[in-house]
């Protein structure tokens, strides 16, 4: 008696599964479009449209142009005294920032940097939480990338920033290679702006091996303390002065020392309550001798 009530009850199931979806349609769709916006926070690697690489027409449906002839990709890269330069010095470490000109709602890119003579991998990129970047490798790790995140992926985000650490050893001019995406938020993958574009960084000849040595300086903060540590070497004992700018250039805490010892010098400078997180400039001086680093005040 009890498979008599088998068929029966299927075609109940069945009718109620197809009413379900005819009453949710628009609960299917807003499914659908939540699966493919799984990398709106990057970490796609080999999209940049480097030699060997494709580009995010591989997911997005929309057309490719030319970011550095359109002025779309606004790259730069700037020193430890947030100068911008066009060269580089083997291990010293820059950071390389991208503003799309059109800032649109929503927004995308990946990057990475080559060797020009054997598009080789170029130093290394670490992205930054501040400015809104994370870091990568393909598969075989070979290749580093930086790109979007889940949040900074909004017109509320301007500008992105990241770390890059130029080889250690010089190997001629270098590339960043750039992938960005206009989205029009539509929630689909269909008619986005992709614009690729190409920046070539030169190779700074090399200077004296005196001069290299008395030019080492670096700065960092110290959560224990809230105080920015710095090292350097000097040849003369000289009165010692501190600045602390922020990215607009404002000078937002200054301090004098007493004079440098001649050869290796550590320095702390214990900074105000007031002084808020984010990326800073410290300038320092040793008479008439001025050193500049970037520094992280995070606590």
């Amino acid at each position: 008696m009890k498979r008599l009530y088998i068929l029966p009850s299927l075609m109940i199931a069945a009718a109620g599964f197809f009413a379900f979806q005819s009453s949710n349609s628009t609960g299917v769709t807003s499914t659908f479009k939540k699966s493919v916006h799984l990398q709106a926070g990057g970490n796609q690697p080999g999209l940049t449209g480097a030699p060997g690489e494709s580009n995010c027409t591989q997911c997005h449906s929309g057309s490719v142009l030319d970011g550095n002839a359109t002025g779309e990709n606004e790259f730069t890269l700037v020193n430890a005294g947030f100068t911008p330069v066009s060269t580089y010095n083997p291990g010293d470490s820059y950071t390389a920032t991208l503003q799309l000109a059109s800032n649109p709602s929503k927004k995308g890119f990946s990057s990475t940097t080559l060797d020009n003579a054997t598009n080789s991998m170029a130093g290394t990129l670490t992205g930054m939480a501040i400015g809104g970047t994370d870091n990568f490798q393909n598969v075989a790790m070979t290749r580093d990338y930086v790109s979007h995140t889940s949040t900074s992926n909004t017109s509320a985000v301007t500008l992105w920033s990241w770390t890059w650490d130029a080889p250690a050893v010089a190997v001629g001019d270098v590339t960043f290679y750039i992938a960005s995406n206009v989205a029009n938020d539509n929630g689909t993958q269909t008619g986005d702006a992709i614009y690729l574009s190409e920046h070539v960084i030169g190779q700074t000849v090399g200077v004296d091996e005196v001069d290299a040595n008395e030019a080492a300086f670096s700065a960092g903060y110290s959560v224990e303390g809230n105080k920015v540590i710095v090292d350097f070497n000097s040849l003369v004992a000289d009165e010692m002065f501190f600045n602390l700018v922020d990215l607009t250039g404002k000078s937002v805490y200054t301090y004098n020392l007493s004079k440098s010892l001649i050869g290796s010098n550590k320095q702390s400078v214990s900074l105000p309550e007031e002084i808020t997180n984010g990326i800073y400039v410290v300038h320092f001086f040793v008479g008439n001798r001025a050193m500049s680093a970037k520094v992280m005040v995070q606590k």
